[in-house]
């Protein structure tokens, strides 16, 4: 009885033959994989799109301004240039010039004894009174009463004593006729008919072409300067050079060794006076003066 009991004891605890591997095991085992290779192949996952890297904005460079802009017709009987003007010292002026037709134009002498408004105020009141002016500019040396220094023409009424023995004049005779006088040569004449005048000193070149202001006569002292000239032609230029770096013999020097073919030029007073307005359609030039003054030349269509 205990050996049977013992037999069948053993025969219990061996392992039940379900448990085993088999080839069913096996054929289930392949056929899943079979399922799932042909899932992967019927839903593909889907790659990543990758983040397109956004390209920077490269900003233009701005176009710098050659150091001869050559003259520039802006509108009838107006020109514009601008030039780097580089000096034996090595410093570089900016020089700005306007060129107008004396026939096209109408040149007039604004005058407040007493007063003195920068350029730009000018040119605010005059635009105020519904006027709108080609060209505003500085005009000649006056006191810190704001009287002019010399003679002045203001609508043919005159102001002041003339310069004697040196100096210059820019006039506006009747016809409308325009001309830089060197008062040496032609002195003022108190009988003369003039509407418009301006003086001024020194003359820069002489009527001919000669240079007016010799080495011997600068101080050397440099500064911002304004000139009124005329060249061979009659017309009228205007000419600011806004640094400071020229002497009043260097810019005598300079414009009678220019291609400007100038006839006579006149210098204006300059430093903080020095102040210029042009404007013909979109082309704007401001050069403001750093102080009042008291007279301005004018030019109108």
């Amino acid at each position: 009885m205990g050996r049977r009991f013992s037999a069948l004891v053993s025969c219990s605890l061996r392992p039940a033959p379900c448990l085993q591997p088999s080839a069913f095991c096996v054929l289930l085992l392949a056929f899943c994989f079979l399922l799932l290779s042909l899932a992967c192949e019927l839903f593909p996952v889907p790659s990543p799109t990758p983040t397109p890297t956004a390209t920077p904005t490269i900003p233009p460079t701005p176009t710098s301004e050659p150091p001869d802009t050559g003259w520039r017709p802006v509108g009838e009987g107006a020109e514009l240039r601008r030039m780097r003007v580089t000096l034996p010292g090595g410093g570089a002026e900016r020089v700005t010039l306007v060129r107008l037709d004396p026939t096209g134009v109408r040149f007039r002498v604004l005058y407040t004894p007493g007063e003195g408004r920068r350029v730009s105020e000018w040119v605010a009141e005059l635009e105020a009174a519904g006027k709108s002016p080609l060209l505003v500019v500085n005009g000649g040396y006056f006191t810190p009463e704001y009287t002019a220094t010399g003679l002045l023409v203001s609508g043919g009424r005159v102001y002041g004593t003339s310069y004697a023995g040196f100096g210059g004049m820019f006039a506006v005779l009747p016809g409308r006729r325009v001309e830089i006088r060197w008062l040496v040569a032609r002195p003022y004449n108190p009988t003369e008919m003039l509407l418009e005048a301006v003086q001024s000193f020194p003359v820069l070149v002489r009527p001919g072409g000669v240079l007016g202001f010799p080495p011997d006569a600068d101080d050397g002292r440099t500064a911002r300067r304004t000139g009124v000239a005329q060249d061979r032609r009659g017309r009228v230029l205007f000419i600011v050079a806004q640094d400071g770096f020229f002497s009043l013999h260097a810019l005598a020097r300079w414009l009678l060794e220019s291609d400007l073919d100038l006839d006579v030029a006149l210098n204006l007073d300059g430093g903080q006076s020095t102040g210029l307005y042009f404007r013909v359609g979109e082309t704007l030039v401001q050069i403001d003066s750093g102080v009042p003054v008291p007279a301005v030349i004018i030019a109108e269509r």
